[in-house]
């Protein structure tokens, strides 16, 4: 039988290393290709119904996406956008087209696109459909433990798996010798990408993303990268690549291996070893969300203990402008307002700062970050604020930082907190 297929991209929006790219058009003779807009996940809805996706963070996805549909071309396909629930959109367009034999879609530790599969599976039973982990560092039966024994430290999972081998990435999929499958998608909305991309030194795509780490492990930087990695502002002082990887328009394994190439040239020191461990720190967390399922997004975590929060509608609007009255945290929020972005250091202190300052429901923070951040992943996302939460994966159950220790070790001349909260 003549096997057809559509090709859902999610958060992997790109050519190279896609094996779910790969395996689809070893599979079919004809394929579709198109990418849903998402809505808004439940539980951002549920807890920050009045934030919209960040502007920084909307122009990103677009550019993604048109860059995508740019590469897809240049092998003679075309790339279909459309708005609204990606169950409702593949259902309509599976009624209209009985011809389609299989979808393809990576689901990644993403609990609502798990949900997704089990929702095509009851509708039409003949579908094949192939959701896979698509952007992991490593194959999954390559662990020395079940995912029901993962670890409950990330520091006793980095040292069984750190020394684990990882394969090289995929070359780019071959598509020119793959049928395009013309769509009737009668009755559908077409997603508008004609937003106002903001003034922002990086951005979205795979041809962005491959050229941004071709020039990153051509500078010095890897080599210092742990002792900068902390600096609030100025973006050479941080890898960036969490911007593409949250896309998926580059994957672990590229960065891995260019890392290594990288520590081949110039010797390998604490700061190379840091980039690594940072993406040991991302592949747990996507087990963790895999393995804890809808725990991720509940209000005692992983735990069987409440958390001594709340929800006050004041004090979380004052966090969201950067109006708390706490310095370094009012600064680090306009620049999330404003840029999309801010350093791993910044999100910890205003996590702190919202959970054990403000006293409030951890979940409400998350789910701005969900909306703000151009290298949102939901499941590095909702497991930090766990962690910091208390509920989370971390052995000492209480992360609270001095601010004021913090302000001074990290911005001692005040010119980060300057810049942003005179702005």
């Amino acid at each position: 039988m003549k096997r057809i297929g559509i090709f859902c991209f999610t958060r992997n929006l790109r050519l190279h290393d896609n094996t779910l790219l790969t395996r689809a058009t070893s599979e079919c003779e004809q394929i579709a290709f198109i990418y849903i807009k998402p809505e808004v996940s439940n539980f951002h809805r549920h807890f920050s119904p009045h934030v919209n996706q960040g502007q920084a963070s909307l122009s990103f996805e677009v550019q993604s996406v048109k860059n995508l549909r740019v590469n897809l071309g240049d092998q003679g396909q075309v790339l279909l956008g459309y708005q609204g629930k990606r169950s409702i959109v593949l259902n309509t367009l599976l009624e209209l087209n009985p011809e389609i034999t299989d979808v393809y879609f990576a689901d990644g530790s993403d609990w609502e696109l798990r949900q997704l599969k089990e929702y095509l599976r009851n509708k039409h039973a003949s579908l094949d459909i192939h959701a896979k982990c698509n952007n992991q560092l490593f194959e999954y039966n390559e662990f020395p433990f079940d995912l029901s024994e993962l670890p409950k430290t990330f520091t006793s999972f980095r040292k069984k798996a750190e020394d684990l081998p990882v394969l090289l990435p995929l070359n780019e999929a071959s598509l020119n010798a793959i049928a395009r499958f013309d769509l009737n998608d009668q009755g559908l909305t077409a997603w508008d990408e004609d937003v106002a991309n903001i003034e922002f030194q990086f951005l979205g795509g795979e041809s962005e993303g491959h050229e941004h780490l071709a020039s990153y492990f051509n500078t010095p930087r890897a080599l210092s990268y742990k002792e900068t990695r902390n600096h609030f502002d100025d973006w050479t002082h941080s890898t960036a690549f969490s911007l593409w990887l949250a896309w998926g328009c580059i994957t672990p394994r590229q960065i891995l291996t260019q890392l290594r190439q990288y520590e081949h040239r110039h010797g390998s020191n604490d700061s190379t070893y840091w980039i690594y461990f940072e993406l040991l720190w991302r592949e747990y967390f996507r087990l963790y969300a895999l393995k804890h399922g809808r725990k991720l997004f509940a209000f005692k975590g992983i735990t069987d203990k409440r958390p001594l929060t709340t929800f006050y509608t004041q004090p979380y609007r004052s966090w969201c402008e950067g109006n708390t009255g706490f310095p370094v945290v009012d600064a680090c929020m306009k620049q999330l307002n404003q840029t999309g972005m801010m350093s791993n250091r910044g999100r910890q202190l205003v996590a702190s700062c919202f959970v054990h300052e403000l006293g409030l429901d951890w979940r409400f923070g998350a789910a701005y970050f969900e909306a703000m951040l151009i290298d949102y992943d939901v499941s590095s996302n909702w497991g930090n604020w766990q962690y910091l939460a208390g509920v989370g994966a971390d052995p000492r159950g209480h992360r609270k930082f001095d601010l004021d220790k913090q302000q001074q070790w990290y911005d001692p001349k005040g010119k980060f907190i300057s810049r942003w909260n005179e702005n």
